[in-house]
């Protein structure tokens, strides 16, 4: 299978070992002096080790690579730190085992993904009667979207219009395709039975480590969703960037009000 999957830059890396503690999954460990990829199957490509390399040494690329098995990576990380297994003895043993497919392991919705949306527009579903028939063409562009999900620094938040959105936005407001994601990243969450800090937290990361050219914060109108207008304000504050953050205020009947 074709995925996202990081890429170390072995000329770039100094073997200073930064990103070995921000890998949960011990994908990437020092090996003679470099930081290496042990497994492909130990990587989420979720990213949560960019950012952390000084070096600039980090990316994610999509190439050829067996699916992400978290329940042997969860099982690597615990022998390496009970000293039952060293990272040259998994070398080893694999360059012993003939290539086979890997099957299952981790959950495929956290995987991440670019999405291309420019096929043809899928046909209406059958409408009853009185109902007007038609489809919209969808206009997610990346994959996941839950913030808790997203990766620090992905390839589709480079030179992005970000919007974020609570997370019962896309529910009341019909027009949230065509007029609120159309030609934006996104990033959705909700302020009110999440930890708004770590919100803030994962959104100054994100804001500090990419080239984000706008940012757009979609919310209701209940007062416990201005939690995720704070969130998205501090984060801008705590970057350092001169970012304007646009806020669309989304009414219960659906009903968009630019503030």
């Amino acid at each position: 299978m074709k995925r996202l999957i990081i890429h170390i830059d072995e000329e770039k890396c100094n073997g200073c070992g930064l990103c070995v503690p921000n890998c949960a999954e011990g994908a990437i460990q020092i090996i003679d002096g470099k930081a290496k990829l042990v497994k492909d199957e130990y990587c989420d490509g979720l990213g949560a080790c960019l950012g952390h390399c000084p070096q600039d040494a980090l990316h994610l690329i999509e190439r050829e690579a067996p699916e992400f098995d978290e329940e042997a990576a969860m099982e690597f990380v615990r022998d390496l730190k009970e000293n039952k297994i060293t990272v040259e003895e998994v070398l080893a043993a694999d360059e012993k085992k003939p290539e086979r497919p890997v099957f299952g392991g981790g959950c495929p919705g956290s995987r991440m993904r670019m999405l291309n949306q420019d096929h043809t527009t899928p046909a209406p579903e059958a409408t009853g009667s009185g109902d007007i028939s038609f489809s919209l063409k969808p206009q997610l562009q990346q994959w996941p979207v839950q913030l808790s999900l997203v990766p620090i620094k992905a390839p589709y938040f480079q030179d992005a219009d970000l919007l974020i959105t609570a997370d019962c936005v896309p529910f009341a407001y019909p027009d949230y395709h065509p007029k609120l994601l159309k030609g934006r990243k996104v990033v959705i969450g909700c302020p009110k039975l999440d930890d708004l800090n770590s919100y803030v937290e994962k959104l100054t990361a994100i804001v500090r480590s990419n080239d984000i050219k706008s940012i757009t914060v979609a919310f209701m109108e209940v007062p416990c969703c201005n939690g995720i207008v704070y969130a998205a304000e501090k984060a801008v504050q705590a970057s350092g960037k001169d970012l304007k953050v646009t806020k669309v205020r989304i009414t219960i009947d659906g009903k968009k009000e630019v503030v």
